[in-house]
This record gives C-alpha cells, sequence and structure tokens, in this order.
C-alpha cells in the first residue's frame, strides 16, 4: 500500500513502524515540543503532498495534532485506539507497538477536517443524550464511541470539535452510539 501523503509521527521507532506497514514518507516531530522549523517543513509538505497526522493516543499524541493543527490548518488525520498501541510487554504506548494490519487499517480511514460550511450537525444536547457528556460512564463511552468513529479518545470538550471537525453525520454518531448501547447490554 502506497500512501502519497507525508506521515507526520513523533519519533524514529513510529518511521520504522510505518514503513514497516506501507510504503510512506514520514516527518518527525521528535516529541511534543515541535520547532519552528519542523512546523515548517510540514507547511511546506501539505502544499507539496499533502500530511496525515499519525501521532500516538496518548497526551502528548493529542498535543502535537493540537499544535499542528493550530498552525497549518486541513492536515488529515489517522488514528490508533490505545488498546491497538500498546506493547506486548504491557510497559509501552505507541504507534511504533501496533502490528501492520492495524496501522494499514487507520491510514486507509484517514479524516480529512470539513470546512465551516460542510460542519457536523450534531448539538451538545445529543452528546448529553447519548450519556457522553455529564454522566459516570461519558469517558468510558466517549473512549468507545471515538474507536468506533475513528476519531481517537477526546475529553467531553473537545468531543463536539472534534466531531464538527472530521464532520462526523448524525448518522454515523448515531450508528457509533448504538454500538456502544449494544455492547452495555452484552
Amino acid at each position: 500500500m502506497r500512501i502519497q501523503e507525508f506521515i507526520i509521527v513523533e519519533g524514529k521507532d513510529d518511521t520504522t513502524a510505518i514503513k514497516r506497514a506501507v510504503d510512506a514518507d514520514t516527518i518527525e516531530t521528535n516529541g511534543s515540543a515541535i520547532s519552528k522549523e519542523t512546523l515548517m517543513k510540514i507547511a511546506h509538505a501539505v502544499e507539496k503532498r499533502g500530511v496525515i497526522v499519525f501521532t500516538d493516543p496518548d497526551y502528548p499524541g493529542r498535543r502535537i495534532r493540537a499544535i499542528i493543527e493550530e498552525h497549518i490548518p486541513g492536515v488529515k488525520h489517522a488514528f490508533l485506539p490505545k488498546e491497538k498501541t500498546i506493547a506486548k510487554n504491557g510497559k509501552g504506548l505507541g504507534i511504533e507497538h501496533a502490528c501492520d494490519a492495524d496501522i494499514r487499517e487507520a491510514l486507509a480511514a484517514v479524516y480529512t477536517p470539513r470546512t465551516a460550511s460542510e460542519k457536523s450537525l450534531i448539538t451538545l444536547e445529543d452528546l448529553i443524550d447519548a450519556r457522553l457528556i455529564g454522566h459516570p460512564a461519558a469517558k468510558e463511552r466517549r473512549t468507545r464511541v471515538g474507536a468506533h468513529l475513528r476519531i481517537g479518545y477526546t475529553n467531553g470538550k473537545q468531543l463536539h470539535k472534534r466531531l464538527q471537525l472530521f464532520g462526523i453525520t448524525k448518522e454515523q454518531f448515531g450508528q457509533a452510539v448504538q454500538m456502544v448501547n449494544q455492547e452495555e447490554k452484552e
């Protein structure tokens, strides 16, 4: 599988995992303190071939995504749920620990942010009704909805923004909530 866009990763081990799974070029941020030079390189890559941000499903990975989104709007995103990025010995977390098939699947399901006119119509009331905000089980439900929608984990405040950003439709959202409800019954 050849990926045209540059894939933004955190470090060398992530690059190794990506290149093992697909034919792609990467740009490494070397941690969550992204330099101006790295941001300039990413901006140039967006202009030339496009960019897919594929960072770890942890706080530093989310911070890197936020910094890149703030400085370079319009980048694409790939996500893997936390459980697919845990090291075999259980002592590490990151893209470098994911299996090749999971990496390929995440890259095949890339999200492109939507423009303001294409924003989703999902409201905060929808999130409350779905027990994703203001409910004792909200965190667990958000984790599972994020996995079903392949948008990663978010806190309550960021969920609405990410649903908007990636243009998740009410239908897609409803299906994901339905799957979580069904899982809770089993």
